[in-house]
C-alpha cells in the first residue's frame, strides 16, 4: 500500500463533501477506529457512501429517517470483504469523531484520521478487515511521521458515555499483533 497526494492508491475514492480543513495541516497524531453499518447488521450495500456523501434517501429504510440529515465522514472505510473506500484525504479534517477529547486534547476531528469498519459492535469484525486495517495504520505510520502506535485508539476511547465502538468484539490485540 501506498499514499499518494493523502490518498490510498489501493482504495476507491468516493469523495465525501463532509470535510475541512486543519486547523494544523501538520498535526496528524491520532488514528481512531470507529464501525457503522447501514441499517444496522446489514452489510455489503452502497448506504454508507450514501450517508457520508449527503445522499442517503430517508424513505429507503425506516432507520434512515433519523439519520438522513447528518453531515458526518470518515477518511477511509473497511468493508466486510477487505475492500477499502476513501472518502477525505488524510491531510483534511474528515468529520467522524464529534465530541471528543484524547489525552486532555479536544476536538480530536482536528489532529485523527478516522477509520471505519463495515460491522456493529454485537458481530464479530472479519479476518480480512483486520488484515487490512493494520495494512493502512502500517502505511499511514510510514507516511505520516507524527503517528505512532500508542496513539490508536477506538470512538468509544475518546466520546465515552457517547459512543460504543468498535465494540467489545474489536480483539486490539489481534491488531496489534498484526502491526
Amino acid at each position: 500500500m501506498h499514499i499518494t497526494q493523502h490518498r490510498l492508491a489501493c482504495a476507491t475514492q468516493v469523495p465525501s463533501p463532509n470535510f475541512d480543513d486543519r486547523t494544523d495541516a501538520e498535526d496528524i497524531t491520532l488514528v481512531v477506529i470507529h464501525c457503522i453499518s447501514l441499517p444496522p447488521a446489514e452489510f455489503g450495500n452502497d448506504y454508507i457512501d450514501q450517508l457520508f456523501c449527503n445522499q442517503l434517501d430517508a424513505a429507503a429504510h425506516p432507520y434512515f429517517e433519523g439519520i438522513q440529515h447528518l453531515t458526518v465522514s470518515a477518511h477511509v472505510l473497511i468493508k466486510r470483504d477487505g475492500s477499502l473506500i476513501q472518502y477525505v484525504p488524510f491531510n483534511k479534517r474528515a468529520w467522524h469523531a464529534g465530541v471528543s477529547c484524547y489525552q486532555g486534547r479536544e476536538k480530536c476531528n482536528d489532529f485523527s484520521i478516522g477509520i471505519e469498519l463495515e460491522g456493529i459492535e454485537t458481530i464479530p469484525y472479519t479476518d480480512v478487515q483486520y488484515t487490512q486495517l493494520a495494512q493502512v495504520i502500517q502505511t499511514l505510520l510510514q507516511h505520516y511521521p507524527t503517528l505512532s502506535k500508542p496513539a490508536i485508539t477506538g470512538h468509544s476511547d475518546i466520546a465515552p458515555g457517547r459512543k460504543t465502538d468498535p465494540g467489545a468484539l474489536f480483539i486490539w490485540d489481534k491488531l496489534y499483533a498484526l502491526l
